[in-house]
């Protein structure tokens, strides 16, 4: 559905971004995650043909953006971080004004809209001026907007910025609604919002993309090079836990609360059945094991301080 090979982009002397390449298959979710500054919003520019690249080349649904940007513009709703409504305007005003300005034929007009509206839970709202709205009801009009002309790729810039939590809820519902029928591309810097939403992260800093997965693919990727986390919940007291120190293979024992410890270990194999074998051995009662896994906020973090080391090592 969409490629990206080898793309760099420079404004003037300044590099952006730095041969970028990642794939998008066709119905996933897909969260663009990255720090300020990451490149993010120059490669959600470039996929939707704002900008061209300084270098590479941008496949969407087989057309080349170098080629035939119009074309892939047509396939393709963006919302922008800050949509530029009209406040003077209803809701259907609006959605008629940006039918009218992608070209949809007036006879369809009506019927687009109405879909939008539905989609978005617009219904009581079509007839308000979009002034009166909420910033829910604004960033739910943004999302109508781009919806317009049934295109098979969404592309959304931070739409849950500035929302309470309940306004967040729904947008995220709304996301995940679409993703059942189009390509989603969601660019947060809300992780729990891209754990909860997407099928997948790409994850960019400093113009380079350092991250591409699923988050069991990026918890794979991290678990080979680094400790493993453990939840041990036992009777035994913290100096009976200790004593696992002694062991090769354990890392560290720390103490979260009374009978509650986290035991890291050390990324070899089979190191969850020397643990429990240990336990056993030393005549520790136990209550619970399981292996905890990480967050998207701590692959997220991990990933970006590797990068950083090996920027700092190159």
């Amino acid at each position: 559905m969409i490629q990206v090979r080898g793309v760099t982009k420079y404004y003037g002397q300044r590099v952006a971004v730095k041969d970028i390449s990642f794939e998008i298959m066709q119905g996933r979710v897909v969260g663009l995650l990255g720090p300020n500054g990451a490149g993010k919003t120059t490669i959600l520019r470039i996929l939707t043909c704002y900008l061209s690249p300084s270098e590479g080349k941008v496949i969407v649904a087989g057309i080349d953006s170098e080629q035939d940007p119009l074309g892939i513009r047509e396939k393709i709703g963006f919302m922008p971080e800050n949509v530029p409504l009209y406040g003077d305007m209803t809701v259907g005003q609006f959605l008629g004004f940006v039918a009218d300005s992608k070209g949809i034929a007036a006879r369809d007009r009506r019927f687009e809209i109405s879909k939008v509206i539905s989609q978005c839970g617009l219904e009581q709202q079509e007839k308000r001026l979009i002034r009166h709205l909420s910033k829910g009801q604004r960033q739910r009009v943004g999302v109508a907007q781009a919806l317009l002309g049934n295109p098979q790729i969404l592309i959304l810039d931070e739409p849950t910025a500035g929302l309470d939590p309940a306004q967040v809820l729904e947008i995220r519902e709304l996301v995940k609604e679409l993703g059942k029928e189009k390509t989603v591309i969601l660019s947060t810097h809300i992780l729990p919002e891209a754990s909860q939403v997407c099928n997948e992260v790409i994850i960019l800093n400093n113009g380079k993309l350092i991250a591409q997965g699923t988050l069991n693919e990026l918890r794979e990727k991290l678990r080979k090079s680094e400790e493993m986390k453990f939840l041990v919940r036992t009777e035994a007291d913290l100096k009976k836990m200790l004593e696992l120190k002694s062991e090769d293979f354990v890392v560290d024992v720390i103490e979260k609360h009374k009978g509650e410890y986290e035991i890291l270990l050390k990324p070899e194999l089979n190191v969850s059945g020397r643990l429990s074998k240990k336990i056993v051995e030393k005549g520790i009662a136990l209550f619970e094991m399981r292996s905890m896994e990480l967050s998207l906020e701590e692959i997220f973090v991990r990933l970006l301080i590797y990068e950083d080391e090996n920027s700092n090592q190159n």
